[in-house]
C-alpha cells in the first residue's frame, strides 16, 4: 500500500452517529412521555372504578387551569407609566443657552 491509496470511505460512521442521536433522543424523552401516559392511565383506571372520581378530577383540572391563567395575568411584564426622553433632534436653530436673543 502506498500513501496515496487511502481506505475507501464508508457511510457507517454517519449512520452510527445518526443511530446514537436517535437512541439518545429516545432515552431523553422516554421519562416524560411515560409519565404523561401513566397519568392518563391512572386517571382512567380510577374513573372506571369510581365514576364520581371523573367529576372530581375534571374539577381539579379546571381549577389548575384557572390558577395558571391567573398567575400568568398577574405576573405579566408591564412598564411604569412615565414620560421618556427619546433624544430626538429638533429642527431649526439650537436654542440659546444663556436666555438672550441673538442679534441678527
Amino acid at each position: 500500500m502506498t500513501a496515496s491509496s487511502a481506505r475507501p470511505s464508508r457511510p457507517w460512521g454517519t449512520l452510527g452517529a445518526g443511530a446514537a442521536a436517535i437512541a439518545a433522543c429516545a432515552v431523553c424523552c422516554a421519562g416524560p412521555l411515560l409519565a404523561v401516559l401513566g397519568g392518563i392511565g391512572v386517571t382512567s383506571a380510577i374513573g372506571a372504578l369510581w365514576i364520581p372520581a371523573l367529576a372530581v378530577l375534571a374539577v381539579a383540572a379546571g381549577l389548575g387551569v384557572l390558577v395558571v391563567l391567573h398567575r400568568r395575568r398577574t405576573s405579566a411584564c408591564r412598564t411604569a407609566p412615565a414620560r421618556t426622553d427619546l433624544g430626538m433632534p429638533t429642527l431649526g436653530p439650537p436654542p440659546e443657552r444663556d436666555g438672550s436673543q441673538a442679534a441678527g
